[in-house]
């Protein structure tokens, strides 16, 4: 095993582990090559927390995906047919995106690019900025080949962002806003060429070019982000935030709100996918908008209608959970276990940011700071013990009944038995 193959595998959750088997999998059954790219690669070299992982194929990626998604049961997220790539969410929580090899060449600034197969090396030159163009082979042949045309691994080491050629924010110009929220993320600061590019782009005003749906995918990943409100504020210091909505701007863009919110997700636990931040999110950033300034946000945007709904319909849809978690009659913990762990996890970020009732927030932060806690010390070692027959469905109610019971305080976590002593009992001193 190379050593990057190690790193890899000590850097991600047990979870993701699964999903590199499964995509491994999926990809010699393809026979295609494939890599672990971009998000990935900079966060496992650059000591972050891997929060997406990032697949690349030379093939078809598209289709090993919804390969992936038949034989594991993930869901297919999105998909883009031009670029034969697909995000996926499994059954886990954990996400991934698989992508085919490309390049991508555009006539002019915002407009399509023109989509192309290529080599791993080609796609990972054509990419924004060099510490997202490095790769880590997972092919069978050459498992562990770390791969790095641009140099991004001294961009990693000098914390610095730089991009890969002189026109690239002219070919894409939300390449702007991702500066931003990378700059924001990772504290890097960014390369001396890299900002002389930025003021010249500024200059020519390719903000405005940015395509509608690009802005909306942009959004989108600021909701996701671990510190949403440092990243606002950035991009309105910069003069950018107005592209999703002009009146988002001084007194209305609600900052305590969003600090609020950003604090409230930090109790989520990593289960909860980061998409369900979407819908809390865009309500706390339009807090302060008018129904009119809102629509503005939904059309420069190209908001559909199911987007929509995440965001506008969270508030009425979240009612009806926190009239359940204040019923008087939740007296056992396990009750309220039970009632949260069905619940949305966007519905939960929503009432931890809004609701005004005591019992509610009681009894959210306690399913979030005790109770999954407890309910995960049932191992399925314990419940086999019993003589269930994992994968059955009394396995499952047997776990269940467990559960409840080490929630409601009727058991008790084994104590670990006692270390023996190194220490050789006394014999007699001399007198």
């Amino acid at each position: 095993m190379s050593d990057y193959i190690f790193m890899l595998e000590s850097h991600l959750s047990s979870e993701q582990n699964q999903v590199v088997a499964e995509v491994q999998s999926a990809a010699k059954q393809a026979g295609v090559s494939l890599f672990l790219t971009g998000g990935a690669m900079r966060d496992m070299l650059g000591g972050f927390q891997i929060r997406d992982l990032d697949f690349t194929v030379e093939g078809n990626g598209l289709s090993v995906a919804k390969s992936i998604a038949k034989s594991s049961g993930a869901r297919i997220v999105s998909q883009d047919d031009q670029r034969r790539s697909a995000e996926l969410e499994f059954p886990s929580g954990a996400t991934a995106q698989v992508a085919m090899a490309r390049t991508e060449t555009y006539k002019k600034p915002g407009a399509k690019p023109q989509i192309e197969a290529a080599t791993i090396q080609e796609d990972l030159r054509r990419r924004d900025f060099g510490v997202n163009a490095i790769a880590l082979s997972l092919a069978q042949a050459s498992m562990g080949l770390l791969l790095d045309p641009t140099n991004g691994q001294a961009d990693l080491g000098r914390k610095e962002l730089r991009t890969l050629h002189s026109m690239s924010f002219y070919d894409d110009p939300v390449r702007l806003l991702r500066l931003v929220r990378y700059r924001i993320r990772l504290g890097f600061t960014i390369e001396e060429r890299t900002a002389s590019q930025w003021s010249n782009a500024r200059e020519a005003k390719l903000e405005a070019l940015i395509p509608p749906r690009s802005l909306f995918e942009e959004l989108s990943r600021i909701a996701e982000e671990p510190n949403p409100s440092e990243v606002v504020a950035a991009l309105e210091g910069e003069g950018l935030l107005g592209l999703f909505a002009p009146a988002l701007a001084g007194p209305k863009v609600n900052p305590a709100g969003l600090a609020k919110l950003e604090k409230a997700g930090k109790l989520l636990p990593p289960s909860v996918a980061r998409k369900e931040h979407f819908g809390p999110f865009l309500y706390t950033l339009t807090e302060k908008l008018s129904p009119k300034e809102k629509t503005a946000l939904i059309e420069n945007t190209a908001m559909a209608k199911d987007e929509v709904d995440r965001w506008q319909k969270l508030e009425a849809r979240s009612k009806k959970l926190e009239e359940a978690a204040r019923d008087p009659g939740l007296r056992r913990a396990s009750q309220v276990y039970g009632l949260l762990k069905a619940a949305r996890g966007e519905e939960i970020l929503f009432l931890l940011y809004h609701s005004t009732s005591k019992p509610v927030q009681d009894r959210l932060r306690n399913y979030l700071q005790k109770y999954i806690e407890l309910a995960q010390e049932i191992t399925d070692a314990e419940v086999a013990a019993t003589g269930a027959q994992p994968g059955t469905p009394k396995f499952a109610k047997t776990k269940e009944s467990m559960m409840n019971a080490r929630l409601d305080g009727k058991t008790k976590k084994p104590e670990p038995p006692p270390a023996e002593s190194s220490l050789q009992p006394a014999g007699r001193g001399r007198r």
